[in-house]
């Protein structure tokens, strides 16, 4: 199975868990990714406090199939997730561990479902800021 562990969660993301999700003897190369929520946006008025995001009933579904289409026919082994809920600056909002035979699939595998959950993943995000402004990112935020 390429998609060993691809889930939506309210709970803190734990990399250990995503890293031992894809630890296979076969595999000579390991790229983690983690998104965390940043104090600062170009676009805000002031500093961001926070991000709340929240995701479609699908929208796990749809990790599983971004998962599957970015591991292709590569044979590397993925485990994905991404945290909805508030997040305070500092937490992680996503993770992805790709393991490959070799780096550059991992690597590429890896950017490619980054860059798929980003875009694709229907989960939404809600930015706070310092000075109480909220603005809402959709789909490519």
């Amino acid at each position: 199975m390429t998609v060993r562990l691809a889930q939506i969660s309210t709970e803190p993301l734990d990399v250990a868990a995503h890293v031992a999700a894809v630890d296979d003897p076969h595999m000579g190369a390991e790229i983690t990714f983690t998104g965390r929520v940043r104090d600062h946006d170009p676009d805000a008025a002031s500093g961001v406090v926070a991000l709340e995001y929240s995701s479609h009933p699908d929208a796990e579904k749809t990790l599983v199939r971004l998962c599957e289409e970015a591991v292709g026919d590569t044979g590397a082994i993925v485990a994905a997730s991404h945290r909805i809920g508030r997040l305070e600056v500092g937490d992680l909002a996503v993770v992805v561990v790709v393991a490959a035979a070799h780096r550059g699939e991992a690597y590429e595998v890896s950017r490619t479902l980054i860059e798929s959950i980003k875009h694709s993943l229907p989960i939404w995000k809600r930015q706070i800021e310092a000075d109480g402004t909220t603005n809402w990112k959709g789909l490519g935020g």
